[in-house]
């Protein structure tokens, strides 16, 4: 059915999918990234505590990533369209429950309706873009996660802004309807790939590798080796999304200007607006590298990067212009595991069930943000970030020796297996690139 509905739309084309779902993927990017902009203004209303409102954004998470397998699943089945559009549906009707939030269990709620949402718009424009790009998968997942990681980028001011001049919750209605509504219009125009335009694809290759189903993914060491490297990344990253601007506040950096590259910002806004940049810029640059020296090694140098960033970060950081340039390598080497292991899962696992397997993948994501609200106990008990920031740079260091050292050795036996079976006429090679005939 939905092969069909491809063919006859006139937005059947790789690139138009590809900018819509960048686009969608923008359209959602403050429901994560924006978050920290609002922990303090509610805390300061409701004196609710940090770790409190910290959950929610942990409920935000689990849900968002949780779902995906079971929303992969709906678009693989009946295509990217109905998927889309009610994600966006659900995430306004988020962002509106929260600006009415008068308690914590229904800012919770809220929570959970746009950790909903954006899961269903996350996973599916993530997959649609695996499927529309067999040949290309790091660049296509890089420019289509770099939506999601740069989407705020422009409007990380315009919020801080209208938070400072008319309240939160203001805040959250206006953009949460407007966001959602673009998401909502967009839906209707999102496709799967037609079987006409992906014939010449489907000839050039003959078959695919290896086309693995969810099940058979599941019983893979592969899989669980990537499932936890995945976690120890996202952990980082997500303690840094979620509480920046906490850590910016504790540092006595909130309202520090900050003069660079000839902008004046406070410290926080500055960092907040670089960040989503590089963030996004991440995606595709080493979604792009990965196509062309290897999935492992792209992960070696970046994850590397991540762990000294963060220690530069625990040791410089009270420095206003140190703290903005670093956050921003750390985002920079950060973001990129939104492009490199849903293209690692399809090169690994085949195209077929790209959208389900790589949202298999993706609940890791869901799994490191329960250690969101501990980075706030660890703190209040320590009476610093320090210990956070060792903890998350160690995790860093670990996964950039596993990519080299665990994930590429199963990943070549896994490939000379199928190769030695009879089952790989054609092999994509560990880098993605150009399909090798045998």
């Amino acid at each position: 059915m939905e092969q069909r509905h491809g063919e006859a739309s006139r937005f059947a084309s790789p690139w138009v999918q590809l900018v819509f779902g960048v686009i969608c993927m923008a359209m959602i990017a403050n429901m994560q990234y924006g978050w920290t902009l609002f922990v303090n203004p509610i805390n300061e209303k409701h004196q609710w505590g940090r770790a409190a409102i910290q959950v929610a954004f942990t409920i935000f998470v689990v849900t968002e990533t949780w779902l995906v397998p079971v929303e992969g699943y709906l678009v693989d089945k009946f295509g990217p369209k109905p998927v889309v559009v009610s994600g966006g549906v659900l995430c306004a009707l988020a962002w509106v429950l929260n600006s009415m939030a008068s308690s914590l269990s229904m800012l919770y709620v809220g929570a959970a309706v746009g950790g909903i949402g954006a899961g269903a718009v996350y996973g599916t424009c993530v997959g649609n873009a695996l499927k529309w790009f067999p040949d290309r998968r790091g660049l296509a997942a890089g420019i289509t996660a770099a939506g999601f990681g740069a989407g705020s980028a422009a409007t990380v001011i315009p919020i801080a802004n209208m938070i400072k001049h008319h309240g939160y919750e203001a805040t959250f209605l206006w953009f949460g309807l407007g966001q959602g509504l673009v998401v909502f219009v967009l839906g209707l125009a999102l496709v799967a790939p037609p079987s006409t335009l992906l014939a010449p694809v489907k000839n050039a290759m003959k078959r695919m590798v290896y086309n693995a189903g969810p099940r058979e993914v599941l019983s893979s060491p592969i899989f669980w080796v990537m499932y936890a490297m995945f976690v120890m990344m996202a952990a980082g990253g997500l303690m840094a999304t979620a509480q920046l601007g906490p850590i910016a506040k504790d540092f006595g950096l909130q309202d520090t200007p900050v003069s660079l590259i000839g902008l004046t910002l406070p410290a926080l806004t500055f960092a907040l607006a670089i960040d989503r940049v590089l963030n996004g810029l991440t995606r595709p640059f080493f979604g792009w590298v990965s196509d062309r020296i290897g999935r492992e090694n792209t992960m070696f140098v970046a994850f590397a990067i991540e762990a000294f960033g963060i220690v530069l970060l625990s040791r410089y950081g009270h420095s206003p212009v140190a703290f903005v340039v670093l956050t921003g390598i750390v985002f920079f080497a950060w973001g990129e595991i939104y492009s490199l292991f849903p293209a690692t899962c399809g090169d690994t696992f085949g195209p077929k069930f790209a959208a389900t397997n790589a949202g298999l993948l993706y609940t890791a994501k869901g799994t490191a943000a329960l250690l969101v609200p501990l980075s706030s106990v660890i703190t209040a008990a320590t009476g610093s970030w320090h210990a956070v920031f060792m903890l998350a740079s160690a995790m860093a260091g670990l996964s950039a020796l596993m990519a080299l050292f665990v994930l590429k050795p199963l990943r070549n036996a896994h490939r000379q297996k199928h190769a030695n079976d009879g089952e790989a006429p054609v092999e994509l090679p560990s880098y993605g690139g150009p399909v090798v005939q045998k």
